[in-house]
């Protein structure tokens, strides 16, 4: 194929596509659902949203599912510029059914050199639950990170003044106090953990004592030992979002938080999701009204902080086979 520079264009053969969307589905996702099916078929590439896999109590809107979809669109773009490939994207094509997230060229008109540390990267990415140190995330750090949104269409702030971080911590605790006592959630989050199967959360990855001056979780116990004693205080809060709160602003944030986390780990900084305060909806326009200074719809919440040197390293969450999402 050539273009009209007449320049010879080579579309990525199945082999390589199939790479990508094996690296791509390395992405996080809510309780690990993985919620995302591929389709490649003439040279076009074709996220959808597996609609079997959103949870109904947490995530009635699809916020959640959408914003895993987007970070696993992140993925793949990132691993195809690692391979030396190019991505041409189409965010929610014309006429496409609603399901269609994404329909992507896979191309190049040159041979790169594979960035051997990007792929490894994708796969050193992981949530860490475990408590951070005491010692904070500097300022710059936070802002860089924060600047790397807007390349994805969203909008980022980092939560660091003391009268900002106590009122976020407030409204996340009554958002948590309020969802605790919703049993159809519950009996949802219980499914999705210790689960047999190539998906969901291992008790080998929730703290086994969660302690009372962390961050609350939504998670039972689990049996992830952390004994070491660690001062706390030292996390941050970046809150993701975008100018709507629709399907196209949750991809592109969904995009953003794949940047953002794959950045932050490069750096050695640990990265955990937090989505119960956006998802009690009076909370989350509490957060926008009274935490964050710029105007902007918040989608998720990411808690940033530095893990203690010498810990061991956490088992990989488990992940779907190709054959299961993948058609080629």
């Amino acid at each position: 194929m050539t273009n009209r520079l007449g320049t010879r264009t080579e579309r990525a053969p199945t082999t390589v596509i199939e790479r990508l969307v094996s690296l791509a589905c390395l992405a996080p996702s809510v309780h690990n659902t993985q919620p995302w099916l591929w389709r490649h078929q003439d040279g076009v590439l074709e996220l959808q949203a597996d609609l079997r896999r959103r949870l109904p109590a947490e995530d009635p809107r699809g916020r959640n599912l959408t914003l895993s979809c987007g970070a696993a669109l992140h993925h793949l773009q990132f691993a195809a510029r690692a391979l030396g490939w190019e991505t041409t994207v189409d965010r929610l094509p014309a006429g496409a059914p609603d399901t269609v997230l994404a329909r992507i060229v896979v191309s190049r008109t040159v041979h790169h050199a594979v960035a051997r540390g990007d792929i490894d990267l994708l796969r050193t990415r992981c949530t860490d639950r475990r408590r951070f140190t005491a010692w904070p995330v500097p300022p710059d750090r936070l802002d860089a990170l924060c600047r790397r949104a807007p390349m994805w269409g969203a909008r980022a702030e980092a939560v660091t003044s003391d009268a900002a971080r106590f009122r976020l911590e407030l409204l996340a605790n009554r958002a948590i106090s309020f969802l605790e006592v919703e049993g159809r959630r519950l009996l949802e989050q219980d499914r999705w953990i210790d689960r047999d199967g190539p998906d969901g959360i291992p008790l080998e990855l929730l703290p086994d004592d969660p302690d009372p001056l962390q961050a609350r979780s939504r998670f039972r116990p689990g049996v992830l030992e952390d004994t070491r004693l660690v001062i706390h205080g030292g996390e941050r809060v970046i809150a993701l979002g975008g100018d709507g709160d629709d399907v196209g602003s949750w991809l592109r944030t969904g995009e953003a938080m794949s940047d953002l986390w794959l950045e932050a780990t490069r750096a050695g900084m640990s990265v955990v999701p937090m989505t119960q305060p956006i998802e009690v909806e009076s909370t989350r326009h509490e957060i926008a009204r009274t935490v964050l200074t710029s105007r902007f719809e918040p989608h998720l919440l990411l808690r940033v902080g530095w893990q203690a040197i010498g810990r061991r390293d956490l088992p990989r969450t488990p992940r779907r086979p190709l054959r299961d999402v993948f058609v080629g």
